[in-house]
């Protein structure tokens, strides 16, 4: 297939108008006006712009179903909902619970990947708990942080088939850092729900972790003379998550974290959780924590901030609103997540790379999306 005459955002981080061809599943061609080949199907995309399919890693669920359910049903509609929302690939993303529970979880969310499923590609696990700290545990159950634990990683490991691709730990709690060590061999590492002091947080990119999640959440504060997490991540982590709701952190603090960022290393996330895409007074739980919508946000009962209820796409246009540049966003979105994880076949237009790919209208609205090539919306 030829998309003709479409204002694509290509690795570089700039959009040019250009064509680009789809062999199957893959991007084969990208020039600015190529020849239609005979029998080949073309679609004038009249100037709009074509982005890779978002990629959202770390999200919890939406419209009342979570991946911690552990089931085909909340798996499936999970990936319906993203998809239609131009989310191509999400790393779906578990709550601190037991072992024994996260192993059925990842077992049957192993044995329905083997089925090759539609919609959302669900590339792999983002396990953010239990290895975090209580003192900053947000939405997490107490009962359930533990520290970490080489063995216990590994039989999720197994479990999972091997799908695992990011893993959170607090570096200050004791053997937490031994930890960061021995795992980093198999995903991603990520700073996460820790009270650390910049020195201690340091400690954990020296041991191995890349990242930190949803930076401001959950962890230590950042001031001029105590720098905490924060000030940490934007020294040494090699990217960092922000929720761009504009309700996890205010878009003035927004604009200045991708500031110090830069381009390069902003992740955007959702961490859309459970009522994500419901309506305001909605209730359900969440990692075994009731959660109501109020206000805009998901909230535990004392007013704690549970997780976000908007999808990626929508964090772009709020971004926009904000007046963080379009480029940058979109590349939190893209091309940066896909290397947070490891992930060198998405994430970007670009010949050799998978045909995930998001028409946008000129309101930042899907006009069409496809994945591995095949059109969903």
């Amino acid at each position: 297939m030829l998309f003709q005459n479409a204002l694509l955002f290509l690795p570089d981080g700039h959009f040019r108008l250009g064509d680009m061809r789809v062999n199957g599943e893959w991007i084969a061609e990208i020039g600015e006006k190529l020849s239609l080949l005979p029998g080949e199907e073309a679609l004038d995309c009249g100037r709009r712009k074509l982005a890779p399919g978002l990629i959202d890693i770390h999200t919890h669920g939406c419209r009342m179903h979570d991946f911690c359910e552990g089931t085909e049903e909340a798996f499936e509609a999970m990936a319906a909902c993203y998809i239609e929302n131009g989310i191509t690939t999400v790393c779906p993303t578990s709550m601190t619970l037991p072992v024994e529970r996260l192993e059925e979880i990842y077992l049957a969310y192993a044995r329905w990947m083997e089925k090759n499923p539609r919609g959302t590609r669900m590339i792999g696990i983002n396990m953010e708990g239990p290895f975090i700290s209580v003192a900053k545990k947000g939405a997490h159950e107490e009962k359930y942080i533990v520290p970490a634990d080489i063995e216990s990683f590994q039989r999720l490991w197994e479990a999972s088939g091997g799908r695992i691709r990011l893993c959170d730990a607090a570096p200050e709690i004791p053997g937490n850092l031994d930890f960061i060590r021995e795992a980093k061999d198999f995903c991603t590492i990520s700073i996460a729900h820790t009270a650390g002091s910049y020195e201690e947080v340091i400690a954990g990119f020296e041991a191995g972790a890349k990242g930190v999640t949803h930076l401001f959440n959950g962890m230590s504060g950042f001031s001029h003379r105590s720098p905490g997490c924060p000030g940490a991540a934007f020294d040494r982590a090699e990217y960092a998550e922000l929720i761009c709701d504009g309700e996890h952190v205010l878009p003035s603090v927004l604009r200045a974290a991708v500031k110090l960022l830069g381009p390069e290393r902003l992740v955007v996330i959702s961490d859309s959780v459970t009522p994500a895409g419901m309506p305001e007074g909605t209730r359900c739980t969440l990692g075994g924590e009731e959660v109501v919508v109020r206000g805009g946000r998901a909230e535990l009962p004392d007013g704690t901030i549970a997780g976000s209820i908007v999808n990626l796409l929508e964090e772009v246009r709020r971004l926009i609103g904000f007046g963080i540049p379009e480029e940058t966003a979109l590349l939190g979105c893209t091309r940066n997540p896909a290397r947070a994880i490891g992930a060198g076949e998405i994430g970007e237009l670009a010949a050799g790379k998978k045909a995930d790919l998001l028409l946008l209208g000129y309101d930042y609205r899907p006009v069409r999306v496809y994945r591995d090539g095949v059109r969903y919306s």
